[in-house]
């Protein structure tokens, strides 16, 4: 089953709208009992704007986007212009509750991922929303080593490469070492030599998956 674009336009406490790809793995049957797991990607600085087929350049939705039968239900909101995913979390949630609420969705295994400003993105959205994701898996991001505290029961997985010059090791390397400081269950992968571009060997690994799927709340 193909990624189709859906659109989110709901009032909360203020009204949000975020367009979106979703991906329904091939097989998937409303009328079904089976409970799927549930991908929530966020993508990079470069795929912000207003045509959501952008989205499906990198990460996830590419990958859905290649196989019918990636077996999550991913959801890839799309980051508006001159703006971040700090400042379109509320509409990101709203967007991954909606998705919840109306597919055979599994809430024990819902997944967060992201690349780059997707990454920073994943290691906030994680913090800031503890016990909502199984497991969340940042690739060449950064965040709040004050936030280790808020992770620290998330298992997570960091990916970067070590010749980035876009956002540099040591974003991940200081949330990692405040996170295990903290007691926490994460492990960091480096790419010796990938430059900016650590997504690809990740989204593309087999083992990424598996390991999403070990996990559950």
């Amino acid at each position: 089953m193909s990624q189709q674009a859906c659109k989110l336009d709901k009032e909360i406490t203020k009204k949000v709208t975020l367009d979106y790809l979703l991906h329904l793995p091939e097989g998937y049957d409303q009328n079904s009992d089976q409970k799927w797991p549930v991908i929530l990607f966020l993508h990079g600085s470069g795929e912000r704007g207003s045509n959501v087929e952008l989205v499906k350049v990198h990460g996830v939705p590419h990958i859905a986007e290649h196989d019918p039968a990636f077996s999550f239900i991913a959801i890839s909101p799309q980051c508006p212009d001159h703006s971040d995913w700090n400042a379109e979390k509320d509409a990101v949630m709203a967007a991954l509750d909606e998705v919840m609420a109306g597919y055979n969705t599994d809430p024990a295994r819902v997944y967060l991922t992201g690349l780059s400003m997707g990454g920073y993105g994943t290691w906030q959205l994680a913090a800031e929303y503890p016990g909502r994701f199984a497991a969340a898996v940042p690739v060449c991001g950064g965040g709040n080593p004050k936030n280790a505290d808020a992770l620290k029961e998330t298992p997570i997985w960091a990916f970067h490469g070590a010749k980035d010059d876009v956002v540099p090791l040591s974003e991940s390397e200081d949330m990692v070492e405040a996170i295990q400081a903290a007691g926490g269950d994460v492990l960091l992968t480096v790419y010796p030599e990938a430059n900016h571009n650590s997504w690809t060997e990740t989204y593309d690994n087999k083992e990424l998956y598996d390991w999403f799927l070990k996990h559950s709340l």
